[in-house]
């Protein structure tokens, strides 16, 4: 019995969705731990493009269980959306494959309108939030404010929960941030037909996934965003409000840390980053615009372009560190099959030195240039390798190179969108 957990290496949009997709196979439960729908999961099923903000990737495989854990703060409209989308292509036909833990918390329309009025009064100093509520709504889970879905459920107690919010919302919203309250009836009638449609998916996943785990089933847990988003171990404050980390998966799904076998970070060939914050191989030239293009670098979430810049060693290794990697799945190298000289980031120059860890200071990250060694390209496509010897002896070089600069074997190496652009060098659940 093997439990493996997937994280993001980088910024976030490595292409989780797709090295989940393509593990669910070997699983039985698969479990979002942590997040909300500011994030997205792009797969390429065949010719069919499908985009997931909530709901695990393993909704894609029939009989397979997906459970949204407890650390996830979920808005019911978006999930609903998402639900009947899926039904819509023949997907999700047994409801009682997907299950939503009765502790995670709601995403309320108060949240959305102060994280977009806060955001628009930030200025130079924008975080780059997506404007979902899901930063006020962590505020008000850690500040035992929260309503969560088994009080959403229970209609004495919601009502109460959101009577005593919106006094408190409402004299943000009209003292402090010029903005339109909320009546108590609005929201309240909303969300009370939302509760009756989440209220078939709740219950206590904790619970049925330590009864899963005990039986011997296989469980793969899935996160949103990157390492470096961590809001305890990114780069602060320029991160997301969750637990990222390998960490996080056992905190936000409430499994033992001793029930996890694997841990798998997932990082692009070279690297991207949405919103603000210290980007030091971050490329403003063509390259830069290369990469995008090549690698349709565009929010599935937002739409915004992101920012793209080479492999930086620094990142991964720090990756390596804080979440205990047992391997690396290398998405994305087909995006560097243009480019006569790919370079990687192995340090960075602050101050006259050569720093070749992560510096914890903000101020100290972003004054960081980085230090770079360059490989030749290969400059031929590679999108029908099935194999590791199947790539051009450059490609083969570029990836042994990176794993001997991060110190952790790269088990998987995806060389296109689809599920069977993919060489599995190594399979953590066998």
């Amino acid at each position: 019995m093997t439990n493996v957990v997937v994280v993001g290496a980088q910024w976030g949009d490595e292409g989780k969705g797709k090295v989940v997709d393509i593990y669910t196979e070997f699983a039985d439960d698969v479990v979002r731990y942590q997040g909300g729908n500011n994030a997205g999961h792009t797969l390429v099923v065949g010719e069919e493009k499908v985009i997931l903000h909530l709901i695990p990737s393993g909704v894609l495989h029939q009989g397979k269980r997906c459970i949204i854990g407890n650390g996830v703060v979920l808005d019911p409209e978006v999930f609903i959306r998402e639900i009947t989308n899926l039904k819509a292509s023949g997907r999700l036909a047994d409801d009682s494959c997907l299950l939503l833990s009765e502790s995670l918390h709601i995403i309320m329309p108060y949240h959305k309108r102060i994280d977009i009025a806060r955001e628009a009064r930030s200025g130079a100093k924008k975080i780059g939030t997506t404007g979902r509520g899901i930063g006020p709504a962590y505020e008000d889970k850690i500040g035992r404010r929260g309503i969560r879905l088994m009080d959403l459920a229970d209609p004495e107690v919601f009502a109460r929960r959101l009577r005593e919010n919106l006094e408190e919302k409402n004299f943000i919203l009209e003292k402090m941030l010029g903005e339109k309250p909320f009546s108590f009836e609005e929201i309240h009638d909303e969300y009370s037909g939302y509760a009756e449609i989440l209220a078939r998916y709740m219950a206590d996943t904790t619970l049925i996934l330590h009864r899963d785990i005990k039986a011997g089933k296989r469980v793969l847990f899935e996160g949103a965003q990157g390492t470096l988003l961590d809001v305890d171990h990114g780069t602060y404050p320029f991160v997301t409000s969750s637990s990222t980390c390998a960490g996080g998966a056992c905190t936000g799904a409430g499994v033992s840390p001793r029930e996890i076998q694997e841990i798998v970070g997932i990082s692009k060939a070279y690297v991207t980053r949405v919103g603000s914050g210290p980007f030091p191989t971050e490329l403003l030239d063509d390259d830069g615009e290369k990469l995008r293009q090549a690698g349709r670098e565009f929010g599935s979430t937002t739409g915004r372009p992101r920012r793209c810049g080479w492999f930086d060693t620094p990142v991964l290794r720090y990756a390596v560190r804080v979440n205990g990697l047992t391997g690396v799945a290398l998405t994305k190298l087909d995006v560097l099959d243009g480019f006569e000289t790919i370079r990687i980031c192995t340090g960075y120059e602050y101050d006259g030195k050569v720093l070749d860890e992560l510096p914890a200071k903000l101020d100290v990250f972003e004054k960081c240039r980085p230090v770079y060694e360059e490989m030749p390209g290969w400059q031929t496509g590679i999108s029908g390798a099935k194999t590791f010897a199947d790539l051009p002896e450059k490609a083969q070089k570029y990836v042994k190179r990176l794993e001997e600069l991060i110190e952790c074997p790269i088990m998987l190496v995806s060389v296109g969108p689809r599920r069977d652009e993919t060489i599995m060098l190594r399979n953590p659940f066998a």
